[in-house]
């Protein structure tokens, strides 16, 4: 029986405790991030109860809650009429065939299928954007952005340039997922995440900070670039339509920017201002702007 409940921390010790290459699902959000699961078997389960070949240990997860099947080389994803459903890429899945790439998930679980000739150097690859991306969201993490920042930050200091900073988060979110459970709040963030990273350029980085708090920085953007972008931002999110089985889902985001200036001493700064005045948008109303 393959244990699930591992969590393993370090990019080395992920590599260390991969197999050969076979066909495989790797965990690339929740809990035994980077874990590795070679689909040997005929018939692989996934679920709670200790005995099914992958452990998915949440409330959330049904005690048999899916399975993949092989038939005549192919492998399927068939869901076990699971009381939350099994989602391939975003859909609900039946009995789905896997195709390389696919993203399953499973409760607060989502792993990827990885099949094809270089599965080795696939795995190599995911370990690697695993640890620069928010599995969820498929947005750069936080572990990123300090990085990116931290560059931005030097180059705008030696040429004197500018440097804009916008933070945002998603307003009463303990709420939402009271009131319509994990699954809509995962969407959400997925949605939300795929709205904003449209809006932004290449020279720029948008990052999911933690939990429902994003971040973007932008290089060479003034004080009144920074305040229209947040400010486009801001109107889109609160004009789409999040609807998710069945249920529309109002959304709106508190903002706050900040501009470097000569009294930040450090790049973290920089974002320290743009989320003190997040929260003066939530003290002056919510679903606006402060600068």
């Amino acid at each position: 029986m393959v244990e699930a409940k591992t969590l393993i921390t370090t990019v080395r010790g992920i590599v260390e405790s991969a197999g050969t290459g076979n066909e495989c699902l790797v965990v690339i959000y929740g809990a035994s991030l980077g874990r590795k699961f070679e689909l040997l078997d005929d018939v692989v389960t996934l679920g709670r109860d200790p005995e099914t070949q992958i452990v998915v240990d949440m409330d959330s997860v049904s005690r048999r809650h899916a399975r993949v099947e092989t038939y005549d080389g192919v492998k399927w994803l068939v869901d076990l009429n699971s009381t939350n459903g099994t989602y391939l890429n975003d859909k609900l899945a039946v009995r789905e065939r896997l195709t390389n790439g696919d993203l399953v998930k499973i409760g607060d679980s989502i792993f990827k299928f990885l099949a094809g000739a270089n599965i080795e150097s696939a795995y190599h690859e995911e370990i690697y954007t695993m640890t620069v991306t928010d599995g969820l969201t498929q947005i750069p993490n936080k572990r990123y952005l300090v990085e990116y920042l931290e560059r931005e930050y030097s180059r705008a200091r030696r040429y004197g340039r500018n440097l804009s900073c916008v933070m945002f988060d998603i307003e009463h979110f303990k709420r939402i997922n009271d009131d319509f459970g994990h699954l809509t709040v995962d969407f959400i963030l997925k949605e939300l995440a795929q709205l904003v990273r449209r809006r932004v350029r290449r020279e720029e980085v948008f990052a999911r900070y933690g939990g429902e708090e994003f971040c973007i920085v932008l290089p060479e953007c003034d004080a009144v670039g920074v305040r229209e972008f947040a400010e486009t931002i801001r109107k889109i999110i609160e004009s789409h339509l999040f609807e998710f089985e069945g249920n529309r889902i109002p959304v709106t985001v508190s903002i706050g920017v900040s501009l470097l200036d000569p009294a930040m001493a450090t790049p973290i700064d920089l974002v320290k201002c743009a989320d003190e005045n997040l929260y003066r948008a939530k003290r002056a109303g919510r679903n606006r702007v402060c600068a």
